[in-house]
Protein backbone atom coordinates (compact mmCIF):
# COMPACT_ATOMS: atom_id res chain seq x y z
CA UNK A 1 0.00 0.00 0.00
CA UNK A 2 1.11 4.00 -0.52
CA UNK A 3 2.74 4.76 2.88
CA UNK A 4 0.09 7.91 3.62
CA UNK A 5 -2.38 5.08 4.62
CA UNK A 6 -1.08 5.40 8.56
CA UNK A 7 -1.72 8.91 8.57
CA UNK A 8 -4.84 8.88 6.71
CA UNK A 9 -6.63 6.31 8.91
CA UNK A 10 -5.09 7.76 12.05
CA UNK A 11 -7.57 10.49 12.52
CA UNK A 12 -10.46 7.88 12.02
CA UNK A 13 -9.53 6.06 15.45
CA UNK A 14 -7.78 3.42 13.31
CA UNK A 15 -5.32 1.26 14.68
CA UNK A 16 -3.43 0.03 11.66
CA UNK A 17 -1.08 -3.04 11.76
CA UNK A 18 0.18 -2.94 8.02
CA UNK A 19 1.65 -6.38 7.27
CA UNK A 20 2.31 -6.79 3.73
CA UNK A 21 5.32 -9.36 4.53
CA UNK A 22 2.65 -12.15 5.54
CA UNK A 23 2.20 -14.70 3.05
CA UNK A 24 -1.20 -16.31 2.83
CA UNK A 25 -0.70 -19.45 4.30
CA UNK A 26 0.51 -17.00 7.42
CA UNK A 27 -3.16 -14.84 7.34
CA UNK A 28 -5.27 -17.06 9.59
CA UNK A 29 -2.98 -17.11 12.10
CA UNK A 30 -2.56 -13.32 12.37
CA UNK A 31 -6.57 -12.70 12.10
CA UNK A 32 -7.04 -14.78 14.88
CA UNK A 33 -4.08 -13.25 17.24
CA UNK A 34 -5.79 -9.82 17.56
CA UNK A 35 -9.37 -9.03 17.78
CA UNK A 36 -9.65 -7.75 14.10
CA UNK A 37 -12.36 -5.02 12.87
CA UNK A 38 -11.21 -4.76 9.28
CA UNK A 39 -9.12 -6.63 6.68
CA UNK A 40 -7.70 -4.77 3.80
CA UNK A 41 -6.45 -6.75 0.83
CA UNK A 42 -5.24 -6.29 -2.50
CA UNK A 43 -5.84 -8.73 -5.47
CA UNK A 44 -4.27 -11.81 -4.86
CA UNK A 45 -5.69 -12.56 -1.50
CA UNK A 46 -8.63 -15.09 -1.91
CA UNK A 47 -11.16 -13.99 0.74
CA UNK A 48 -13.20 -17.35 1.88
CA UNK A 49 -15.59 -19.04 4.13
CA UNK A 50 -12.52 -20.72 5.76
CA UNK A 51 -10.41 -17.82 5.92
CA UNK A 52 -13.18 -15.23 7.77
CA UNK A 53 -13.68 -18.15 10.26
CA UNK A 54 -10.41 -16.77 11.65
CA UNK A 55 -11.29 -13.33 12.40
CA UNK A 56 -14.64 -13.80 13.97
CA UNK A 57 -14.62 -9.62 15.05
CA UNK A 58 -13.99 -8.93 11.72
CA UNK A 59 -16.77 -6.05 10.28
CA UNK A 60 -15.57 -4.90 7.16
CA UNK A 61 -12.78 -6.27 4.16
CA UNK A 62 -11.71 -3.53 2.23
CA UNK A 63 -10.31 -3.77 -0.97
CA UNK A 64 -7.33 -1.86 -2.10
CA UNK A 65 -8.95 -1.65 -6.08
CA UNK A 66 -11.68 -2.12 -7.83
CA UNK A 67 -12.33 -5.90 -8.87
CA UNK A 68 -13.85 -8.27 -5.85
CA UNK A 69 -13.21 -11.37 -7.97
CA UNK A 70 -11.11 -12.64 -5.05
CA UNK A 71 -13.70 -12.51 -2.58
CA UNK A 72 -16.37 -14.76 -1.60
CA UNK A 73 -18.81 -12.03 -1.46
CA UNK A 74 -22.04 -14.50 0.16
CA UNK A 75 -19.70 -15.36 2.85
CA UNK A 76 -18.86 -12.23 3.82
CA UNK A 77 -22.91 -11.61 3.91
CA UNK A 78 -23.56 -14.36 5.74
CA UNK A 79 -20.78 -13.50 8.58
CA UNK A 80 -22.56 -9.89 8.40
CA UNK A 81 -19.41 -8.07 7.26
CA UNK A 82 -18.97 -4.89 4.51
CA UNK A 83 -17.72 -5.17 1.34
CA UNK A 84 -15.78 -1.70 0.37
CA UNK A 85 -13.55 -1.26 -2.46
CA UNK A 86 -12.56 1.25 -4.73
CA UNK A 87 -12.99 1.34 -8.14
CA UNK A 88 -13.23 5.55 -7.76
CA UNK A 89 -9.30 5.58 -6.81
CA UNK A 90 -8.32 3.50 -10.30
CA UNK A 91 -10.97 4.47 -12.51
CA UNK A 92 -9.40 7.83 -14.42
CA UNK A 93 -6.00 5.74 -14.59
CA UNK A 94 -7.99 2.44 -16.17
CA UNK A 95 -9.56 5.11 -18.71
CA UNK A 96 -5.88 6.74 -19.51
CA UNK A 97 -4.61 3.45 -20.47
CA UNK A 98 -7.97 2.20 -22.56
CA UNK A 99 -7.59 5.28 -24.74
CA UNK A 100 -4.04 4.90 -25.12
CA UNK A 101 -4.61 0.81 -25.73
CA UNK A 102 -7.15 2.00 -28.46
CA UNK A 103 -4.31 4.75 -30.02
CA UNK A 104 -1.83 2.53 -29.86
CA UNK A 105 -3.44 -0.33 -31.74
CA UNK A 106 -5.59 2.31 -34.08
CA UNK A 107 -1.85 3.82 -35.31
CA UNK A 108 -0.06 0.64 -34.79
CA UNK A 109 2.09 2.62 -32.38
CA UNK A 110 4.24 -0.48 -31.04
CA UNK A 111 4.55 -2.14 -34.52
CA UNK A 112 5.87 0.72 -35.90
CA UNK A 113 8.32 1.36 -32.94
CA UNK A 114 9.25 -1.48 -33.39
CA UNK A 115 10.35 -1.09 -36.76
CA UNK A 116 11.98 2.27 -36.63
CA UNK A 117 14.57 0.73 -33.71
CA UNK A 118 15.47 -2.32 -36.16
CA UNK A 119 16.15 0.60 -38.81
CA UNK A 120 13.17 0.18 -40.85
CA UNK A 121 10.99 3.11 -42.42
CA UNK A 122 7.57 1.86 -43.11
CA UNK A 123 4.60 4.88 -43.69
CA UNK A 124 2.29 3.09 -45.62
CA UNK A 125 2.55 -0.41 -44.10
CA UNK A 126 1.25 1.53 -40.72
CA UNK A 127 -1.11 3.94 -42.05
CA UNK A 128 -3.87 3.79 -39.25
CA UNK A 129 -7.26 4.36 -38.77
CA UNK A 130 -8.88 7.47 -36.55
CA UNK A 131 -10.94 7.39 -33.85
CA UNK A 132 -13.29 10.17 -35.33
CA UNK A 133 -16.14 8.75 -36.82
CA UNK A 134 -16.21 5.31 -35.33
CA UNK A 135 -18.64 3.88 -33.16
CA UNK A 136 -17.46 2.55 -29.26
CA UNK A 137 -19.14 0.00 -28.38
CA UNK A 138 -18.64 -0.34 -23.82
CA UNK A 139 -19.83 -2.90 -22.65
CA UNK A 140 -20.35 -2.32 -18.74
CA UNK A 141 -21.01 0.95 -17.93
CA UNK A 142 -19.47 1.43 -14.42
CA UNK A 143 -16.83 3.52 -13.18
CA UNK A 144 -14.40 2.62 -15.35
CA UNK A 145 -16.18 2.20 -18.87
CA UNK A 146 -17.31 5.92 -17.42
CA UNK A 147 -13.73 7.18 -17.38
CA UNK A 148 -13.00 5.58 -20.74
CA UNK A 149 -16.29 7.66 -21.99
CA UNK A 150 -15.00 10.91 -20.72
CA UNK A 151 -12.19 10.41 -22.57
CA UNK A 152 -13.08 9.49 -25.96
CA UNK A 153 -15.34 12.82 -25.80
CA UNK A 154 -13.18 14.79 -27.73
CA UNK A 155 -12.50 12.88 -30.39
CA UNK A 156 -15.90 13.08 -32.34
CA UNK A 157 -17.05 9.68 -32.45
CA UNK A 158 -20.26 7.85 -31.01
CA UNK A 159 -19.79 6.16 -27.99
CA UNK A 160 -22.21 3.04 -26.67
CA UNK A 161 -22.64 1.66 -23.62
CA UNK A 162 -24.79 -1.73 -22.41
CA UNK A 163 -25.56 -3.05 -18.83
CA UNK A 164 -27.09 -5.75 -17.65
CA UNK A 165 -28.21 -3.25 -14.29
CA UNK A 166 -31.65 -1.90 -14.87
CA UNK A 167 -30.63 1.17 -12.40
CA UNK A 168 -27.24 1.91 -14.80
CA UNK A 169 -28.03 5.38 -16.15
CA UNK A 170 -26.09 6.90 -19.54
CA UNK A 171 -25.16 10.60 -19.70
CA UNK A 172 -23.81 13.15 -22.13
CA UNK A 173 -20.58 10.73 -22.86
CA UNK A 174 -22.36 7.45 -23.64
CA UNK A 175 -26.01 6.56 -24.72
CA UNK A 176 -27.30 3.17 -22.84
CA UNK A 177 -28.38 0.92 -25.56
CA UNK A 178 -29.81 -3.09 -25.77
CA UNK A 179 -27.25 -5.42 -26.27
CA UNK A 180 -28.33 -6.06 -29.57
CA UNK A 181 -28.24 -2.37 -30.91
CA UNK A 182 -24.72 -2.30 -29.55
CA UNK A 183 -23.83 -5.61 -31.61
CA UNK A 184 -25.30 -3.95 -34.84
CA UNK A 185 -23.66 -0.92 -34.60
CA UNK A 186 -20.27 -0.88 -32.60
CA UNK A 187 -16.81 -1.00 -34.56
CA UNK A 188 -14.84 -1.21 -30.97
CA UNK A 189 -15.86 -3.55 -28.32
CA UNK A 190 -14.53 -2.28 -25.14
CA UNK A 191 -14.87 -4.85 -22.03
CA UNK A 192 -15.62 -2.90 -18.79
CA UNK A 193 -17.36 -6.06 -16.90
CA UNK A 194 -16.04 -7.70 -13.74
CA UNK A 195 -15.50 -11.12 -13.48
CA UNK A 196 -17.79 -13.40 -11.84
CA UNK A 197 -19.03 -17.22 -12.36
CA UNK A 198 -21.90 -15.64 -14.63
CA UNK A 199 -19.72 -13.65 -16.54
CA UNK A 200 -16.86 -16.21 -17.38
CA UNK A 201 -15.86 -15.98 -21.29
CA UNK A 202 -19.18 -13.73 -21.53
CA UNK A 203 -17.50 -12.15 -24.83
CA UNK A 204 -17.35 -15.91 -26.40
CA UNK A 205 -17.35 -16.71 -30.22
CA UNK A 206 -21.49 -16.59 -30.70
CA UNK A 207 -20.66 -13.09 -28.65
CA UNK A 208 -17.98 -11.98 -31.17
CA UNK A 209 -20.29 -13.15 -34.00
CA UNK A 210 -23.13 -11.29 -33.51
CA UNK A 211 -21.39 -8.12 -34.43
CA UNK A 212 -21.99 -6.60 -37.84
CA UNK A 213 -19.04 -5.51 -38.29
CA UNK A 214 -15.55 -7.23 -37.97
CA UNK A 215 -14.46 -5.33 -34.41
CA UNK A 216 -11.50 -4.16 -32.87
CA UNK A 217 -11.48 -5.57 -29.37
CA UNK A 218 -9.61 -4.04 -26.06
CA UNK A 219 -10.18 -5.73 -22.86
CA UNK A 220 -9.24 -3.62 -19.31
CA UNK A 221 -11.40 -5.72 -17.11
CA UNK A 222 -10.31 -9.21 -16.44
CA UNK A 223 -9.00 -11.72 -19.12
CA UNK A 224 -11.63 -14.28 -18.09
CA UNK A 225 -14.11 -12.80 -19.24
CA UNK A 226 -12.98 -12.77 -22.62
CA UNK A 227 -13.05 -16.52 -24.29
CA UNK A 228 -9.27 -15.82 -25.94
CA UNK A 229 -9.38 -19.34 -28.04
CA UNK A 230 -12.67 -17.27 -29.38
CA UNK A 231 -10.50 -14.47 -29.95
CA UNK A 232 -7.94 -15.71 -31.77
CA UNK A 233 -10.19 -17.37 -34.16
CA UNK A 234 -11.52 -14.03 -34.74
CA UNK A 235 -8.71 -12.69 -35.68
CA UNK A 236 -7.49 -15.32 -37.91
CA UNK A 237 -10.53 -15.06 -39.97
CA UNK A 238 -10.45 -11.28 -39.76
CA UNK A 239 -14.17 -11.57 -37.93
CA UNK A 240 -11.48 -9.61 -34.82
CA UNK A 241 -10.00 -6.42 -37.03
CA UNK A 242 -7.56 -6.20 -33.85
CA UNK A 243 -6.63 -6.57 -30.27
CA UNK A 244 -5.13 -4.85 -27.21
CA UNK A 245 -5.48 -6.34 -24.21
CA UNK A 246 -4.42 -5.22 -20.46
CA UNK A 247 -5.45 -8.59 -18.94
CA UNK A 248 -5.44 -12.30 -19.88
CA UNK A 249 -6.94 -15.51 -18.60
CA UNK A 250 -3.47 -16.69 -17.15
CA UNK A 251 -1.46 -14.47 -16.13
CA UNK A 252 1.46 -15.90 -14.87
CA UNK A 253 2.98 -16.96 -17.82
CA UNK A 254 5.27 -19.68 -16.60
CA UNK A 255 2.29 -21.50 -15.93
CA UNK A 256 0.29 -21.19 -19.36
CA UNK A 257 -1.35 -24.71 -20.19
CA UNK A 258 -0.75 -26.27 -23.56
CA UNK A 259 -3.61 -24.45 -25.10
CA UNK A 260 -3.39 -20.83 -23.77
CA UNK A 261 0.46 -21.24 -24.72
CA UNK A 262 -0.37 -21.59 -27.86
CA UNK A 263 -3.08 -18.73 -28.07
CA UNK A 264 -0.05 -16.03 -26.25
CA UNK A 265 1.96 -17.25 -28.77
CA UNK A 266 -0.13 -15.98 -31.45
CA UNK A 267 -0.95 -12.84 -29.23
CA UNK A 268 2.52 -11.86 -28.52
CA UNK A 269 3.67 -12.26 -32.47
CA UNK A 270 0.26 -10.91 -33.85
CA UNK A 271 1.04 -7.46 -35.86
CA UNK A 272 -2.45 -6.68 -34.79
CA UNK A 273 -2.57 -7.21 -31.21
CA UNK A 274 -1.11 -4.67 -28.32
CA UNK A 275 -0.21 -6.40 -25.25
CA UNK A 276 0.37 -4.66 -21.76
CA UNK A 277 0.78 -6.18 -18.11
CA UNK A 278 -1.70 -5.74 -16.49
CA UNK A 279 -0.98 -1.93 -15.77
CA UNK A 280 -4.58 0.03 -16.49
CA UNK A 281 -4.97 0.86 -13.02
CA UNK A 282 -1.71 1.62 -11.67
CA UNK A 283 -0.06 4.85 -11.73
CA UNK A 284 1.66 6.79 -9.18
CA UNK A 285 -1.53 8.58 -8.67
CA UNK A 286 -4.06 5.56 -8.37
CA UNK A 287 -1.56 4.27 -5.77
CA UNK A 288 -2.47 7.29 -3.12
CA UNK A 289 -5.86 7.37 -4.77
CA UNK A 290 -7.01 3.80 -3.52
CA UNK A 291 -5.63 4.88 0.00
CA UNK A 292 -7.56 7.93 -0.12
CA UNK A 293 -11.06 6.36 -1.01
CA UNK A 294 -10.62 3.73 0.92
CA UNK A 295 -10.13 5.75 4.05
CA UNK A 296 -13.38 7.84 3.35
CA UNK A 297 -15.58 4.70 3.16
CA UNK A 298 -14.03 3.47 6.18
CA UNK A 299 -14.99 7.07 7.98
CA UNK A 300 -18.21 6.62 6.80
CA UNK A 301 -18.92 2.94 7.64
CA UNK A 302 -17.47 3.78 10.97
CA UNK A 303 -20.06 6.70 11.55
CA UNK A 304 -22.73 4.70 10.54
CA UNK A 305 -22.20 1.76 12.94
CA UNK A 306 -19.96 3.75 15.65
CA UNK A 307 -19.95 0.68 18.01
CA UNK A 308 -17.78 -1.10 15.71
CA UNK A 309 -15.25 1.20 15.37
Amino acid sequence: MHPSLSELLAPLGVTLHYRPDLTAAEIPAALAAQPYDGLMVRSKLRVTAQLLAHGPHLRYVARAGAGVDNIDEAALAAAGITLLNAPEGNRDAVGEHTLGLLLALFRNIARADAEVRQGMWRREANRGEEIGGKVIGLLGYGHMACAFARRLAGFGCTVLAYDHNPDCAGDHNATLVPLAELQARAEVLSIHIPYSAANHQFVDEDFLAGFRHPVWVLNTARGEVLDHAALVRGLHRGQVRGAALDVLEQEKLTQLSPEQLAQFDFLKTAPNVVLSPHIGGWTHQSYQRINEVLAHKIGAFLRLRPEQR
